[in-house]
């Protein structure tokens, strides 16, 4: 796991190695083992390096192969689970390798298969590779986004980098990107391509890119398409035994390092599946968790009870809201596009203390996207299967706007957006069933400036699922690992854990091991009353069940209190600040409203949160 850049220039000016230098520099945590840099007229590379398979110097990058004659060179970022397969390939097609790295196992594999390699690879990665013979730079990202790769581009200029802060010690003028901005309030992450930035893209997960020196052409396509059609027709309980082999062998892959390798116990059923697989195949296992002094908060008292249950050899980490005021402020500029997910601040001190013991940890991320664990796919489901019997939502609206009017409930409004979208494509029903800004909320706050501005696009997520073949509650759960998945949660396992020099792996996101679950019939993942049906079955084989059958929690924080405690200067002075972004696009009053009720008892804590991550990530990127 590393940090990768690079600098194209076809103005007819070379690349300085300071210029690559300064970039590394500003992502040294990723790599606080080695850093290096490689300039050959007007391309450069530069890469800082974490150090997990051949910790020797032969795993120096950027990193130059030849065969044949023909010499190619790769700043990369990641993880090949099955790299020691192709590897053995590769030596019978007359390839010789010099490491025990992966690296070479890429550099090798596009010689022989172009483009094509991206499919052979099971792993976690993004790379920038030099192609002298064709005067190209082909880059790449995995298939569910694990590894970040961000650009940016104009008739003379090509950069990239794993962060964007690191692009930005170029000359590039930053401008707001408002309708990224739009879908951040709604969805508490950026989507990509886009970061917040005009001009400064993401590479989507599951997309290459091929940029021409000779033609000074980009071209981005897509080779990954996650497909849930045909269906196996296995039973239920066949289903079980193949769940339980695909994850075990994905853990299994996941194990491979030359370091010591832990995990991340939240105690929630994802978390603790993987680490009875990984204390089946290791013996004992270090874990690690976070506890809250807020009870309603606190998963730690299950996360124990498994370790126990494991014998691992198992640490707590006690979070509270003065760490929020202590890390908040270096976290939105760390994460350097508009974040929300609160948990940022659980997975970055949970990184860091994580570190001082370890360099590799697995977790649980994917299990709810795969098998539907999220109350908003039970919706779904209830939609799916009630459809026939269920009123058309305009005839009860009416009743739930003017109920709101006299009696305030967040599940009022909830229940009045759910009427709204009822009849309306799954893509429009997915982006408003959250707890941020849906459509209606952002008609009362917007200006109306800013609302004409964004609503010339519609809704992205009515864009993006007219690609998507699958039916039913597979329709939604293809949205999730095009959309949240790659965009929040691993965004923020990536920028978290990366900022201290910590590998997150997650078995769940195998794309074998997904792969196989999608063709699953979605009625044996999620109901409209219960989700991950299956995987509890699975885990009822190594927990008791009142732990598979506990209500979800999820990985957030008590933000709702702390706002109203030590966060509420800070937060007040954020959003109410006159030179911010939030009153130029947002109704003032409607604003201190908003933070006078939530003083007042009621909750609008993910609201708020938003708005305050906003004008701070503005202030910060933008401001003078």
């Amino acid at each position: 796991m590393c940090g990768i850049n690079g600098i194209i220039k076809l103005d007819g000016t070379q690349v300085d190695p300071v210029e690559i230098v300064s970039m590394n520099n500003l992502i040294k945590h990723r790599g606080p083992d080695d850093s290096g840099f490689f300039v050959k007229s007007n391309v450069g590379f530069g890469h800082v390096r974490l150090a997990i398979l051949d910790l020797s110097s032969r795993g120096h990058q950027p990193m130059r192969y030849t065969h044949e004659k023909r010499e190619v060179t790769i700043t990369y970022n990641g993880e090949i689970y099955n790299f020691r397969e192709l590897r053995a390939e590769l030596v019978r097609k007359g390839y010789a390798f010099s490491s025990e790295t992966d690296t070479e196992v890429i550099l090798a594999s596009y010689l022989e298969y172009g483009v094509e390699c991206l499919k052979k690879f099971n792993g976690m990665f993004a790379f920038a590779l030099f192609d002298p013979s064709k005067q190209i730079i082909f880059f790449a990202r995995d298939r569910f986004g694990k590894k970040p790769f961000k650009y940016y581009w104009n008739s003379n200029l090509f950069v990239f980098s794993s962060e964007l802060k690191a692009i930005l010690t170029n000359p590039i003028t930053r401008n707001l990107d408002y309708e990224a901005i739009s879908d951040f309030l709604t969805l508490q992450y950026v989507p990509a391509p886009n970061t917040g930035f005009q001009n400064i893209k993401k590479l989507p997960h599951g997309h290459y890119g091929i940029f021409d020196l000779k033609n000074k052409t980009l071209d981005v396509r897509q080779y990954y398409n996650l497909e849930y059609n045909p269906k196996l027709p296995y039973s239920e309980a066949d289903w079980i035994e193949i769940v339980s082999k695909e994850l075990e062998k994905a853990v299994r892959r996941r194990l491979v390092a030359d370091v010591p390798v832990g995990a991340f116990l939240s105690g929630g059923l994802d978390s603790s599946l993987i680490v009875a697989f990984m204390t089946k195949l290791l013996g004992k296992v270090k874990t690690f968790s976070i506890a809250f002094e807020e009870r309603e908060w606190d998963e730690s008292p299950y996360a124990n009870e498994v370790a126990k249950l494991f014998q691992t050899d198992h640490t707590v980490y006690t979070i509270s809201a003065s760490d929020m005021l202590s890390h908040i402020e270096d976290l939105i500029l760390h994460f350097e596009e508009p974040f929300a997910d609160n948990a940022q601040l659980g997975n970055y001190i949970l990184s860091k203390l994580t570190r001082e013991q370890v360099k590799v940890v697995l977790s649980g991320d994917g299990g709810d996207e795969n098998f539907g664990g999220y109350p908003k796919h039970q919706v779904h489901a209830f939609n799916q299967q009630y459809e026939k019997w269920l009123l058309p939502g305009e005839l009860l609206v009416p009743l739930f706007r003017l109920a709101q009017k006299f009696w305030w409930n967040g599940m009022l409004h909830h229940g009045y957006v759910y009427l709204q979208t009822l009849k309306d494509d799954v893509g429009r029903r997915h982006y408003n069933y959250t707890s941020f800004f849906d459509e209606w909320s952002k008609s009362k706050f917007y200006r109306k400036d800013f609302e004409e501005i964004v609503s010339r696009n519609g809704v992205i997520f009515s864009r993006l699922v007219q690609d998507c073949k699958a039916e039913g509650v597979d329709r939604v759960l293809w949205l999730d690992f095009n959309s949240y998945l790659p965009d929040d949660i691993n965004v923020k396992v990536d920028m978290a854990s990366m900022k201290n020099g910590l590998e997150v792996r997650a078995p769940m996101l195998d794309y074998e091991f997904v792969e196989t679950v999608a063709r699953m019939p979605w009625v044996y993942k999620t109901d409209a009353k219960e989700g991950k049906k299956i995987l509890k079955q699975i885990g009822l084989n190594y927990l008791p069940r009142h732990l598979v059958y506990r209500k979800k929690q999820g990985f957030g924080l008590p933000i709702k209190q702390w706002i109203r405690t030590d966060l509420k200067e800070h937060v007040r002075e954020v959003i109410l600040c006159h030179s911010g972004v939030v009153k130029k696009l947002m109704k003032g009053p409607l604003i201190e409203k908003l933070l006078t009720e939530h003083w007042k008892g009621r909750d609008h804590s993910t609201k708020i949160w938003a708005l305050f991550v906003l004008n701070s990530w503005h202030r910060k990127y933008f401001s003078a």
